[in-house]
């Protein structure tokens, strides 16, 4: 198992919200997530399938990877990957570790990816749920950083949540997953803490995201999956 490694960064006070909020959740969050995401299967499996290189085992890099859910589905598809794990919630990284005991092709990083570059050295990129909760200079900064951190052909995906187009759709994709959190069987005191952990949340339209994606460089941007809020997009 490869040692964790703390960058010296200054976090920013919502940032210390974040961590502290996901640092509460870390037991638990990995048992949460089928109720908490119902589109869980297609989005998850979509992020991965579209994680495409011609390496045997590539350097993949897990923005904001908290208890490493979407490393391990990375891992099942290139088992001799090198992952790097990077979180702002030590104690989320610390289930990460339990889950990946034992393999030395794993390592992580407990600090705020939001400056983290690493020149073209990944040829994988992956995000799940973690980038909505920067502010939108903070998102273009992490998809600036990503395009700089890959190599020639890398590939960035990256599966979140974004805001709706307009209020009317906005407001229907929240009311929707509401509904959809409270039949799920979870706990009222699980559902209270999900709601607070929204509060957090700042999200971004899809479109101005992809298109910052454009800007930035990435030569093929599309959004390969979408469900309500939930998406996948891949540059």
């Amino acid at each position: 198992m490869g040692d964790p490694y703390r960058r010296g960064s200054v976090m920013g006070d919502s940032n210390k919200d974040v961590a502290m909020q996901f640092n509460q959740a870390a037991q638990a969050y990995d048992n949460q997530r089928r109720q908490l995401i119902p589109c869980f299967d297609d989005f998850y499996h979509t992020a991965v399938s579209i994680a495409e290189t011609d390496r045997e085992s590539p350097n993949i890099l897990d923005l904001g990877a908290g208890t490493g859910l979407l490393s391990s589905f990375m891992l099942k598809k290139y088992p001799t990957a090198h992952l790097t794990l990077i979180d702002i919630s030590d104690q989320m990284l610390e289930v990460a570790k339990t889950r990946f005991a034992g393999l030395r092709n794993v390592h992580y990083i407990a600090d705020d990816y939001t400056d983290f570059v690493s020149q073209n050295q990944f040829d994988i990129i992956v995000s799940a749920l973690s980038i909505h909760h920067l502010a939108d200079p903070d998102k273009k900064k992490v998809y600036q950083n990503a395009f700089d951190s890959l190599r020639e052909g890398g590939v960035l995906v990256n599966a979140d949540q974004v805001l709706g187009s307009t209020e009317f759709f906005d407001r229907m994709y929240k009311t929707d997953w509401k509904r959809k959190v409270e039949a799920s069987g979870l706990r009222k005191e699980e559902i209270l803490a999900a709601y607070e952990r929204t509060k957090l949340d700042k999200m971004s339209p899809l479109e101005t995201q992809m298109n910052w994606l454009k800007e930035i460089g990435f030569s093929d941007v599309d959004c390969v999956y979408k469900y309500f809020n939930m998406k996948s997009e891949c540059g």
